[in-house]
């Protein structure tokens, strides 16, 4: 039998984004039970469709910018889109997802004494004069660009979590990701690996920024919810925040190339003029993960892309 007294409830939000539907299905492996909630703007049924016909899976369709009283023990608030062609749809949008989503999460942390796990991003250090970024660099954010409803809103939900932390003691986790990729990205997402990826396999020509010598760093999925999942675990007094990513840095020239030869593409590349407020070099410095998480990635780039390439040949027969 069962027991229930062990069984945590875990709200994600953004449950059925590409991070969260990964999140819920290894807490579900976990033994928990799980309430995916998400507006689907970004999200998808499709990634979750494995999931709901669980007994220990929930979902609900809600915007994280309304209220909503839920009983759970922890939460982990994923809700935001992460692309700049989804953020930059409609910015309102997604600055109220971040500030006010943010402080009704928080609000509900506090009334059921949850404890809640941020996503922040690696965004927050804008383009960044300090190379690799420790958390302590404030960063270099332009706070009126096309960017900043992302940049500054993520920033702002930190600075609520902080703040709910003092002033009402509410149990907070933020986390700073660094780029992800792996099975269930959008296609459309307008990513860099999602982007090169679809335009390989159908022979497209890929298009570089610049002279695609600014750099990323690239984690896979599996390697970022296990550093979600270690964070959470730990005990409350580590609050973060704490970079999760990947730090192997390549450029973006670099990881075009080895696309096209994973692909086997006669995609050709072409260069156009960098976008504004577009980050020269990103790359985390992870060691308080390290020494606080035990947490490093274990999938070098190479591994990762191939099971990436193979998701996105499968969606897009």
């Amino acid at each position: 039998m069962e027991n229930y007294h062990n069984q945590r409830r875990i709200l994600v939000t953004g449950g059925a984004g590409f991070l969260g539907s990964h999140l819920c299905e290894k807490l579900m492996k976990n033994g928990n039970d799980v309430i995916c909630l998400d507006n689907f703007f970004t999200g998808t049924k499709k990634n979750i469709d494995a999931l709901l016909s669980r007994h220990n899976f929930e979902l609900v369709r809600h915007d994280l910018v309304e209220p909503i009283l839920l009983e759970v023990d922890e939460i982990y608030n994923l809700a935001c889109p992460a692309s700049p062609v989804h953020y930059q749809y409609n910015p309102v949008k997604t600055i109220k997802t971040n500030v006010m989503g943010t402080i009704n999460m928080l609000g509900l942390a506090k009334r059921v004494n949850a404890t809640i796990l941020q996503a922040s991003t690696s965004e927050i250090y804008g383009d960044p004069k300090e190379h690799p970024q420790k958390e302590n660099y404030w960063g270099n954010v332009n706070p009126i660009g096309i960017r900043s409803c992302y940049d500054e809103g993520k920033r702002c939900a930190e600075t609520l979590c902080f703040d709910y932390n003092r002033q009402n003691d509410v149990s907070i986790k933020v986390v700073r990701i660094f780029n992800t990729y792996g099975p269930r990205m959008h296609p459309n997402d307008g990513r860099v690996i999602s982007n090169f990826i679809v335009r390989a396999l159908a022979g497209d020509d890929i298009t570089v920024y610049g002279d695609g010598n600014q750099t990323r760093s690239f984690c896979y999925v599996d390697d970022m919810i296990e550093g979600f999942i270690r964070m959470m675990a730990k005990s409350r007094d580590f609050t973060g925040p704490v970079n999760l990513g990947n730090p192997g840095e390549y450029t973006i020239l670099q990881l075009a190339e080895e696309i096209i030869r994973l692909t086997a593409s006669r995609s050709k590349i072409i260069f156009e003029p960098l976008p504004q407020d577009d980050p020269l070099r990103r790359k985390p410095d992870i060691s308080l993960a390290e020494r606080e998480l035990d947490w490093r990635p274990t999938i070098d780039l190479e591994t990762g892309l191939k099971k990436t390439i193979d998701y996105f040949r499968r969606l897009l027969k």
